[in-house]
């Protein structure tokens, strides 16, 4: 298999694939410990030891797990080389800046008591303004730059000071002061695919339609109610291409949305796999507390009002998940390649249902005490 000469332009290395983009992969996963330096060696070979390494770093790190390293995973290796100390890092509107040591500054904030929001590795406005509050409280110039004297400042306060849970004490309080009712607020509905990419055609349908077709029934219900509902992208057919997760969630941060709901189907090659989930961010160091409580909303209001299986809540860090700075969720709406979720999802009155569903777990979410 013929393979790039960078591995930034790779977009799918898998198990057989050979050449340097492979060595560096390699590289990555044993330095992360997740490879020996006996499987390691010097070979620059897609094999089983670094399929089942791939694997691991994948759902260590909430996303996709397939053993494959595509785009994203080469970004989230990328972002695991860096502890804090290794570069000076700052904000840079239009640019992500993303990190491991960006994720354990935020850690460190917050512990100290500066809200840098969640600890998700991107340093955007929210982590500025909080280094350069932590800089002031200190006493070295205020720059929102983390160099040399931020990290000697962290690790003197650091060994004093524990905590940590202050982040997600504020997401509560701000979700109960946000509970007045849904007239005020601004409803984010991201139907997925489009454009050119109208996702996996299964036995009835193709994912795009039935995402269209969801935004549509659930941007009435909540219009109606005096939500203002925007819709991240057009129809399928009014694309000439299809928009990235980070434009989908810079296009909900840039309107001030209070809430986005992304619209998808699942497939699967065997069929077999049938049933409704819903995803947040989240992964083992970190969560958002309302993204959490949202898909426990909306996931219950399907469930009951459906006859789809329960495919419970689950958390991610698919951009989408992590690059909103409001609570986020993905609902996957049944799989297309299922012969009853293709049958329910090609009925109308099915889709009607399932978009009042998630309208009612949206006015329950807000709604006041």
């Amino acid at each position: 298999m013929e393979q790039p000469a960078s591995p930034k332009r790779a977009l799918k290395l898998t198990k057989g694939a050979t050449g340097p983009a492979v060595a560096e992969v390699r590289d990555r996963l044993t330095r992360l410990g997740l490879l020996s330096s006996a499987e390691a060696g010097s070979s620059d070979i897609f094999d089983e030891a670094v399929v089942d390494a791939v694997r691991t770093f994948q759902q260590d790190r909430g996303i996709t797990v397939d053993g494959i390293v595509g785009p994203l995973t080469f970004r989230r290796l990328e972002e695991a080389r860096w502890n804090l100390g290794d570069r000076i890092v700052s904000f840079s509107p239009g640019r992500i800046n993303a990190g491991d040591d960006v994720a354990e500054l935020q850690r460190r904030l917050n512990s100290l008591g500066f809200d840098a929001g969640r600890a998700d590795g991107v340093f955007g406005s929210g982590t500025d303004q909080a280094l350069r509050e932590f800089q002031r409280n200190v006493g070295v110039d205020v720059d929102g730059t983390c160099g040399p004297d931020v990290w000697r400042a962290l690790e003197r306060l650091i060994r004093t000071v524990s905590g940590g849970a202050g982040h997600q004490m504020r997401q509560a309080h701000q979700h109960t002061v946000s509970r007045t009712g849904v007239a005020d607020k601004v409803i984010v509905i991201d139907p997925g695919h489009g454009g050119p990419d109208h996702g996996t055609v299964g036995h009835r349908l193709a994912e795009s339609i039935i995402a269209d077709d969801l935004s549509k029934r659930i941007e009435g219900r909540l219009a109606a109610i005096g939500t203002q509902v925007l819709v991240s992208r057009p129809t399928s057919y009014d694309m000439s291409h299809a928009l990235d997760e980070p434009a989908r969630a810079e296009f909900a941060n840039d309107n001030g949305a209070d809430l986005v709901v992304s619209l998808h189907t699942d497939s699967e090659s065997t069929g077999k796999a049938h049933g409704v989930a819903t995803f947040y961010y989240g992964h083992a160091n970190d969560h958002s507390v309302l993204g959490q409580r949202f898909a426990e909303i909306v996931q219950h209001e399907i469930v009951r009002s459906t006859d789809l299986t329960d495919g419970r809540i689950h958390g991610k860090t698919w951009e989408l998940l992590r690059l909103t700075q409001m609570p986020a969720v993905r609902i996957e709406c049944g799989y297309v390649s299922n012969q009853h979720d293709a049958d329910r999802l090609a009925d109308a009155a099915f889709r009607d249902a399932l978009a009042q569903a998630i309208a009612t777990a949206v006015t329950k979410y807000f709604a006041p005490d």
